[in-house]
């Protein structure tokens, strides 16, 4: 079988096109073959994180592959077929655990018997999603179509220290079914949590206070996780929404040289902005969501003006199923995103 030949360097041109590429790869079958991995990137070629998102496809599709090393920008994958089970994986950095997991995750939704997967690393990264929006945001939609994926976090890691790991249960009960997120319906609570890691815990109280004031909630709505035998330092603020049809989830991370309140007030802001509007999906998970409607064969979800990662999502879709993934714009923050049969 000819692989499906892919540009790394297309859309944004990082490393998500290479891990979505691979779940598409694991999912369908089909071969694989991308360049310019990364091509948009700084440092181009994969980093460890991407080879161990490479070397965890490999194993639980069985696949064939050749040019799987740290600064590759070239890589030809041939899965066989899925291996359930019992597997770990260590990333050995603050690489994101969970877009490791999201990597290899409907490979393992389609086996024929469950599995259990284990990952340390980073849980909580800027520039991925952290293992809140994994648990409250996605799984949950997850299960609603039919896959049984229950995650435990066993222990928090921050970047740069890492030393976190999160764990999988996977349990498959046959296809996928297809979700629409057309509704959002009312609001039905507004909670906060905050990650300190070997950092003071004022950190966490100023933070606390800001979302309180931002977002009209109680104090008592907000928990302050503080991490017992931290790795290294690292604070994440982390703002639930939910509503009649799921839960969104917004995270900012602390850094140096911004004041907490600072950190709190850009959640705060995305947050409100969210709530400003009245389409079901936020950004970051129209992101994700177009992965598993395609595996589901159909689909379809409101959102605001969606980032080059949507776009990249559905255009990769389209090149490895007989699927279209049609836009409809009603405003310019009102996009309708339907996953339909060619």
């Amino acid at each position: 079988m000819e692989p499906i030949r892919i540009d790394g360097a297309q859309g944004e041109g990082g490393g998500q096109i290479l891990r979505s590429s691979l779940a598409l790869s694991l999912a369908t079958g089909r071969p694989l073959a991308i360049e310019n991995i990364r091509a948009g990137r700084e440092k181009p070629g994969m980093l460890r994180q991407h080879l161990t998102a490479v070397l965890a496809a490999a194993r639980i599709g069985g696949a064939a592959t050749e040019g799987a090393a740290i600064g590759a920008r070239t890589l030809r994958f041939a899965p066989t077929e899925s291996v359930a089970g019992d597997h770990e994986f260590a990333i050995g950095t603050a690489g994101s655990t969970t877009l490791v997991l999201q990597t290899i995750l409907f490979a393992l939704v389609g086996a024929d018997r469950p599995s259990r997967v284990r990952l340390s690393g980073g849980t909580h990264n800027p520039f991925a999603p952290p293992f809140d929006f994994l648990a409250r945001s996605y799984a949950p939609l997850l299960r609603r179509m039919g896959a049984e994926v229950e995650l435990e976090l066993e222990r928090p890691g921050f970047h740069p220290a890492g030393g976190g790991a999160i764990s999988a249960r996977v349990t498959p009960h046959g296809p996928l079914r297809p979700l629409d997120l057309l509704d959002r319906g009312e609001v039905r609570a507004i909670r906060a949590a905050i990650w300190i890691s070997a950092l003071p815990v004022s950190i966490a109280e100023r933070e606390a206070e800001e979302i309180a004031r931002g977002l009209g909630i109680a104090r008592e709505a907000i928990e302050v996780r503080s991490v017992v035998d931290p790795v290294g330092p690292g604070n994440a603020v982390v703002i639930e929404i939910e509503t009649e049809s799921h839960t969104e989830v917004f995270t900012g991370f602390g850094r140096v040289g911004s004041a907490a309140e600072k950190v709190a007030r850009e959640v705060v802001d995305e947050a409100r902005r969210y709530l400003a509007r009245s389409v079901p999906v936020g950004p970051h998970l129209a992101d994700q969501l177009l992965l598993p409607l395609a595996l589901a064969g159909g689909g379809s979800f409101r959102t605001c003006a969606p980032t080059r990662h949507t776009r990249t999502h559905a255009d990769l879709i389209e090149r490895f199923l007989p699927l279209r993934v049609r836009e409809t714009q009603h405003g310019r923050h009102d996009h309708v995103f339907e996953v339909e049969k060619r």
